[in-house]
C-alpha cells in the first residue's frame, strides 16, 4: 500500500495534537520523504461531468497534452510543439467491459475490480437516472457545486472496499485510524461541506447512500450519527489530488536542452497558452479528486511548513518533499494554507484555520506573533470580505501537480 524510502522510516505517535509524523534521521532539502498510495480515492463528480478525463482508479489524466489544451481553450485547432514530450499512452488505456468507465492501464482496471468496482459497477445501468448509485451522485452534485472539496463516491468506495474484502475487520480497523472529531466538531465540518441546510441534505444523502450500498458489517455507518462521523472523517482527512497531462508536458519541455532562441520562443508560447486558458477556463485546469492517505493524514499543520505534498507522476501517488533540512526528532509539517494565506497576519490565518479545520495554530510563527494586534489591516479585511472563506483558495495548493 505504501512506498517509502528504504533507509528511512517515519515515526508515528500520539501527543497533544493527536497523531504526528517525525523524522528519525537527517532529511535534506528537496528530498522525497515518502511516496504514498491512497487507501481509497475518487475523482470529483462535477469535474468528471465536465469532461476532465481521468483514470477511474488512479486519476491519471487520459487526454494527451494537446487534447487537454484544446478542451481548456475551447479550440480544436491549437497545436502544441514537441508532442513527443507528452507522456500519455493511449494504447494502454482500457475500459470496464460492463460499464465502460475508463482506466489508464490494465493494472488499474484490475486493481479497481479487486478492491471495490465489483460492487460499484453499474453495467448497462450507467446512464439510468433511477439506479440508486446514479440517484446518490445526482443528489450530491445538486448539493455540492464547484469548487469541489470532496465526493460522496469516496465514501461509496470505502463501503464497497469493505463489502468486497475477505477480511472486512482489517479494512474497518484501517479506516478507523484516520483522525476523528467530537460530535460538535463533526457537525461543524458537515455544516461547512453542505451549507446552511446541511441537516436536511445530510439525511437525504444518508437515505440514498443506504439504499445504494447498505452493508451489515458497517451498519453503524448508515445510522444518522455514524454517517455524520463518516462524512466528517472524509472532510477532515481528505487530501486533494490534481493531475494534468498539459502540466506534465510543460515540465518535460522545461527540461529540454534548447538553443537560446528556441527556448525563448517555447517559453513565450507556454506563457501565452496559460494566459489564453485562464481567460477561457479560469482556475479549473486539472483533473481533480480526493483521497485518504494514512501517512499524509498524520502530518500536522504549520504556517512555516518544512514539507509539501505534490503529484508529479500525474496520478494519485502522493510525494511528500522536504522544503528545508529536517533533523532527527523534528516534526514533519505541511501547511493547510496556500502561499498567499501564509503571508497574512496571525489573526487572519487563525480565522481561516478555525473555520475550515477547527483548531488554533500554535506553530513557531504563530507563537512569535502572539503579541500582534488581533485586528487585520484594512487591506486584509478587504481581502477577507472578497473571499477569505472561498474553498477554492484552500484547494489551490492541495491540487498542485
Amino acid at each position: 500500500m505504501l512506498q517509502i524510502s528504504t533507509d528511512w522510516e517515519s515515526l508515528l505517535f500520539l501527543h497533544s495534537k493527536g497523531k504526528g509524523l517525525f523524522a528519525t534521521r537527517n532529511i535534506h532539502k528537496g528530498e522525497t520523504i515518502f511516496v504514498e498510495k491512497p487507501v481509497v480515492s475518487s475523482q470529483f463528480l462535477w469535474n468528471a461531468l465536465y469532461r476532465y478525463k481521468a483514470c477511474d482508479h488512479c486519476l491519471r489524466a487520459l487526454e494527451t497534452a494537446e487534447e487537454n489544451a484544446q478542451r481548456l481553450l475551447g479550440k480544436s485547432c491549437r497545436i502544441l510543439p514537441h508532442p513527443e514530450q507528452c507522456s500519455i499512452r493511449k494504447d494502454l488505456h482500457q475500459h470496464c467491459p460492463l460499464c465502460q468507465v475508463a482506466y489508464c492501464s490494465a493494472e488499474c482496471r484490475q486493481s479497481a475490480f479487486e478492491q471495490y468496482h465489483q460492487v460499484l459497477c453499474l453495467g448497462p445501468s450507467r446512464e439510468d437516472p433511477k439506479h440508486p448509485l446514479n440517484k446518490l451522485q445526482d443528489a450530491w452534485r445538486n448539493i455540492h457545486y464547484p469548487p469541489e472539496t470532496s465526493s460522496i463516491m469516496l465514501l461509496a468506495r470505502m463501503v464497497a472496499t469493505v463489502k468486497q474484502a475477505k477480511d472486512k475487520d482489517w479494512w474497518i480497523k484501517l479506516f478507523s485510524q484516520f483522525c476523528s472529531k467530537t460530535a460538535n466538531e463533526e457537525e461543524e465540518i458537515v455544516h461547512k461541506l453542505l451549507g446552511d441546510k446541511f441537516k436536511g441534505q445530510l439525511e437525504l444523502l444518508r437515505r440514498l447512500f443506504t439504499e445504494a450500498l447498505y452493508e451489515e458489517h458497517l451498519s453503524r455507518w448508515f445510522t444518522p450519527e455514524g454517517f455524520r462521523s463518516l462524512f466528517a472523517l472524509v472532510g477532515t482527512n481528505g487530501q486533494g489530488i490534481g493531475t494534468s497531462s498539459l502540466s506534465q508536458w510543460v515540465h518535460a519541455c522545461d527540461a529540454l536542452e534548447l538553443p537560446p532562441h528556441e527556448r525563448e520562443q517555447l517559453d513565450a508560447f507556454i506563457d501565452q497558452l496559460y494566459k489564453d486558458i485562464e481567460k477561457e477556463t479560469g482556475e479549473f485546469l486539472n483533473c481533480e479528486g480526493s483521497g485518504l492517505y494514512v501517512l499524509q493524514s498524520c502530518c500536522n499543520h504549520s504556517c512555516i511548513p518544512n514539507a509539501e505534498t505534490s503529484f508529479p507522476d500525474n496520478n494519485f501517488l502522493l510525494h511528500l518533499v522536504a522544503l528545508e533540512e529536517i533533523k532527527p526528532g523534528e516534526e514533519i509539517c505541511i501547511s493547510y494554507l496556500d502561499c498567499c494565506q501564509r503571508e497574512r497576519s496571525r489573526h487572519s490565518r487563525h480565522k481561516i484555520l478555525r473555520e475550515h479545520y477547527l483548531f488554533t495554530c500554535s506553530c513557531p510563527k504563530c507563537l512569535a506573533q502572539a503579541d500582534d494586534a488581533n485586528l487585520t489591516s484594512e487591506e486584509e479585511e478587504e481581502l477577507e470580505g472578497e473571499g477569505e472563506t472561498d474553498d477554492a483558495e484552500l484547494e489551490d495548493e492541495m491540487t498542485d501537480v
